[in-house]
């Protein structure tokens, strides 16, 4: 059995079709596209997303990750103003969300739960079942987040990640000093 564990940027020779729940997992036992067995051994915590490759311990097999296809609920707002009212209260309740941009407002795809599909109707949003690949926004602090570096554009990276980089943090009272 092939052991993944390690990322790596080189040419994939073989894929995995891996759902969201599957690819939050740092340890898990594949089938390969072409076949063949793998286990893939992680760091806890580490999250796979679709695109990434993980390169076997002996050299010889480089597997892409892809974000499989599943039922998702999708949530389509007509406004930018209902969309931004729709994602603060699916992201007040930690629900990993997909973010699409629309013409006139957006879109939100989070995993089935009728529940908060009765929330985002409530809001004013039109609901529907989609079967799709999920790849939810990974969080303000997460390593593959929605923004990706390109050249000569600054990397603001350190400004969002904690204990690292300059703090923007509101000065306490006591640091206050009057005019």
């Amino acid at each position: 059995m092939l052991i993944l564990n390690k990322r790596t940027t080189a040419p994939a020779t073989d894929t995995v079709a891996l759902a969201y729940d599957e690819r939050k997992r740092s340890r898990l036992k594949v089938t390969l596209a072409s076949g063949s067995e793998a286990g893939i051994f992680l760091e806890r915590g580490d999250h796979l997303h679709g695109g990434d490759k993980l390169i076997a311990e002996d050299g010889s097999t480089v597997v892409e990750i892809l974000a499989a296809p599943e039922k998702l609920i999708e949530a389509v707002a007509d406004t930018p103003l209902l969309f931004a009212r729709a994602a603060y209260h699916l992201g007040n309740r930690h629900v990993p969300v997909q973010i699409l941009p629309t013409e006139n407002g957006g879109k939100l795809r989070f995993q089935t739960d009728h529940v908060l599909a009765d929330m985002a109707r409530g809001l004013g949003c039109s609901i529907s079942e989609t079967e799709a690949p999920f790849q939810p926004e990974s969080g303000a602090y997460g390593a593959h987040g929605g923004h990706h570096h390109h050249g000569d554009e600054p990397d603001h990276a350190d400004l969002h990640n904690p204990g690292h980089g300059p703090h923007r943090s509101v000065p306490k009272i006591h640091e206050f000093k009057p005019r």
